[in-house]
């Protein structure tokens, strides 16, 4: 089963947010879906034993304007997978996402993330067991490789092991994992891209969704490139430059829909941050989201520098938003002037 329905616009194409720790939480999803209404959202990594023991509330509430979001789980023991998918899928995900990437220590030393890319056959009984719970699709985020496991052969025998126990869709970051020697960050940079091999992979099996996630940039270009791939994730650059999930919308042809400036962006959101300050969140779990909405643009710095100094005072409220973007539009019309 495909992860989600098609797109007849953008010939049946998927476009998402990467899952990101510590950053792409309820708030940022919400701040995103008012810059995009279809771009696909994760939650950050969920550890499946945490869903098992912890506060679900805590881990897995979510907001139904963010919809779709996938819940992306991490664990390597089917019969707990088993259950966190269920609840997953009661909780009211749209898919679940099974973490086969994470490279940090803190993830192998729980056994999952990246380092199950060495034994494929548990990734299958993973994959087995929680696709017997649900009815929901569950899908599978990779690297092209580990360590030394990172031939051409490797990847492929990866992906056909845990194809054949059922995951139709596999969303491949381009890049293989050191899992010792590198950190996370260092694993997001140094090990190279090599795009290629998602693309052999999806000309060898052409009966899967084969998504590409890694140093991706530019939707419109991205889907020029590489038009035989199935979709495309987005990391950091959609969090520290939000407004290029406008042009997701644009390629559905729903333009029309999409807010007409940066400013509209922050007043559609303004709703749910008034609300969630009524919970008692603090402003700037909402606002550190926001912080790259003008990149690049004049006024940018300001936005940011009020964010960050009054977004973070006791008692900050929606008026340090206001102010911000008054503060960036006379900062637009000096740059104009000059």
């Amino acid at each position: 089963m495909n992860a989600f329905a098609t797109v007849p616009n953008m010939g049946g194409k998927i476009i998402a947010v990467a899952p990101l720790m510590d950053w792409t939480d309820r708030h940022c999803r919400m701040f995103h879906r008012t810059l995009s209404a279809k771009v696909v959202v994760y939650t950050e990594m969920v550890v499946a034993r945490a869903i098992k023991h912890g506060d679900r509330s805590k881990l897995l509430d979510f907001d139904a304007g963010e919809q779709p979001v996938v819940l992306q789980i991490g664990g390597s023991e089917p019969e707990v997978l088993e259950e966190a998918a269920k609840v997953g899928e009661d909780w009211g995900y749209s898919a679940i996402n099974l973490n086969v990437g994470c490279p940090s220590d803190r993830v192998q030393g729980g056994n999952f993330g990246a380092c199950l890319m060495a034994t494929p056959e548990l990734v299958a009984d993973c994959v087995h067991a929680m696709q017997k719970a649900v009815n929901l699709p569950v899908t599978v985020k990779c690297r092209i490789g580990i360590d030394d496991q990172d031939s051409e052969r490797d990847f492929q025998t990866f992906i056909d092991v845990v194809a054949a126990a059922g995951c139709q869709t596999f969303i491949v970051h381009a890049r293989k994992a050191w899992l010792q020697g590198l950190s996370p960050k260092e694993n997001r940079e140094i090990p190279p891209l090599d795009y290629d091999r998602v693309v052999r992979l999806k000309q060898s099996r052409p009966d899967l969704a084969v998504m590409l996630n890694g140093g991706l940039l530019d939707p419109v270009a991205d889907m020029a490139r590489f038009a035989m791939l199935d979709g495309f994730m987005y990391g950091r650059e959609a969090y520290q430059n939000p407004w290029m999930l406008t042009t997701v919308d644009r390629l559905m042809g729903l333009g029309e829909d999409v807010p007409a400036s940066r400013a509209e962006a922050v007043q559609r959101y303004l709703p749910y941050v008034e609300e969630q300050l009524q919970r008692g969140q603090p402003l700037h779990r909402m606002t550190r989201h926001m912080l790259g909405l003008f990149h690049a643009q004049p006024g940018g710095r300001i936005w940011r520098q009020m964010l960050s100094t009054e977004g973070c005072k006791a008692g900050a409220g929606v008026d340090v938003l206001l102010r911000a973007l008054d503060a960036v539009a006379a900062q637009a019309v000096r740059s104009a002037a000059a």
